[in-house]
C-alpha cells in the first residue's frame, strides 16, 4: 500500500497503524511524492509498486481556501484526477478521503451517500471536484467529518491549548457534525481492506453520533490532565463569522459502510478518551522536559 499525505492527520495514523501480516505500507510526504506532478506520481508508483493507493493528501485550510482557490483546486481536484488516472492505467486500487463539507447543511437529517451535494465554499467545492475522477475510474471515496487526533494540528488540540492559556473561551454551538478520530478513520480503512482489497464506490466514514463544536470543546477540555479551570461559552455562527461558510448540519450517515463491509467507527466520546490520553502523555513529557 502507498499512502500519500503522510504528514497529515489520517496519513500519519495509517503509517503507524498495526497492520496484519502480509500488509506493507509506504507512507510518503509531499516531498517524496507530489500528486500535482504526473512524473512524481509515476515515479512513486514505480518505486513502491503498490496494490492500492490511499490518498490522504489534501488542502484542508477551509478559510484560506477562499482566497487561495486555485491552490485548493490544484491539490484537491486536479491532482486527485492525475492520481486517479495514473492508478487506473497501472491497475492499482485507489481510496480517496473526502469531506462532509460537500453538503450545504440546510437539511435537518443525517446525510447519506445518495443526498445531492451542494458545497458552500471553495474547500467543499474542490473536494467534491476531486471525488468525480476517483469514482469514475473505479476507486473508493470515503467522506469523513470533523477530523481530530493526537498528531497533526486540529480543533481538539487548539481547544486544549486555549484552555491552558485563558480563563474563558467561546465556541460555536449551532453547527452539528460527527467528530471523527483520525486513528478511527485509519482503522476503518484497514478493516475495509481486510474485507475487500479493491473497494469501489462512495461511502461515508464518520463517527456514528453527533455533536456541536461546543460539545467537542467541552469534552476535550474536561479530559485535560491536570485539570484546568476555564469557562466555555456558547456562541452562534453569526457571532463568529468566518471567510468560508460552514454547514450548520454536516452529520454523515455511515450505515452503508457497515452494511457493505461490517465496519462501524466508535462513538466520538469514546474515541476522544483515547486521543486525550495520548495528548496528556505528550503534555506531561513536554512539561517534564522543560522543567
Amino acid at each position: 500500500m502507498l499512502v500519500t499525505g503522510a504528514a497529515g492527520q489520517v496519513g500519519s495514523e495509517l503509517a503507524r497503524l498495526d497492520w496484519p501480516s502480509g500488509y506493507e505500507i509506504a507512507a510518503l510526504t509531499k516531498a517524496q511524492m507530489d500528486i500535482s506532478s504526473t512524473e512524481s506520481i509515476l515515479t512513486g508508483l514505480e518505486s513502491v509498486k503498490p496494490d492500492i493507493v490511499i490518498n490522504a493528501a489534501a488542502y484542508t485550510a477551509v478559510d484560506k481556501a477562499e482566497e487561495n482557490s486555485e491552490l485548493a483546486h490544484t491539490v484537491n481536484a486536479t491532482s486527485v484526477e492525475l492520481l486517479a488516472r495514473a492508478t487506473a492505467l497501472n491497475d492499482i486500487g485507489l481510496i480517496h478521503i473526502s469531506t462532509d463539507y460537500v453538503f450545504d447543511g440546510e437539511s435537518d437529517h443525517w446525510y447519506a451517500e445518495t443526498d445531492p451535494p451542494n458545497p458552500t465554499g471553495v474547500y467543499g467545492d474542490s473536494k467534491l471536484a476531486g471525488e468525480e475522477p476517483v469514482l469514475g475510474m473505479g476507486g473508493m471515496v470515503a467522506r469523513t467529518s470533523w477530523v481530530y487526533g493526537a498528531l497533526a494540528p486540529n480543533f481538539v488540540q487548539t481547544m486544549r491549548r486555549l484552555a491552558n492559556e485563558r480563563t474563558e473561551i467561546s465556541v460555536v454551538s449551532d453547527q452539528y457534525g460527527c467528530p471523527t478520530a483520525a486513528v478511527d478513520i485509519a482503522r476503518a480503512i484497514r478493516d475495509v481492506l481486510l474485507v475487500d482489497q479493491r473497494p469501489t464506490g462512495l461511502f461515508h466514514m464518520a463517527a456514528p453520533d453527533d455533536a456541536t463544536w461546543w460539545d467537542l470543546a467541552v469534552a476535550a477540555i474536561d479530559q485535560i490532565e491536570p485539570k484546568v479551570d476555564v469557562r466555555v461559552n456558547k456562541i452562534t455562527t453569526a457571532q463568529y463569522p468566518t471567510p468560508a461558510a460552514r454547514p450548520k448540519n454536516s452529520r454523515l450517515n455511515s450505515d452503508k459502510l457497515f452494511e457493505s463491509f461490517g465496519v462501524r467507527l466508535q462513538p466520538w466520546r469514546k474515541a476522544l478518551v483515547e486521543v486525550s490520553a495520548e495528548l496528556n502523555a505528550k503534555q506531561a513529557k513536554d512539561s517534564g522536559a522543560s522543567s
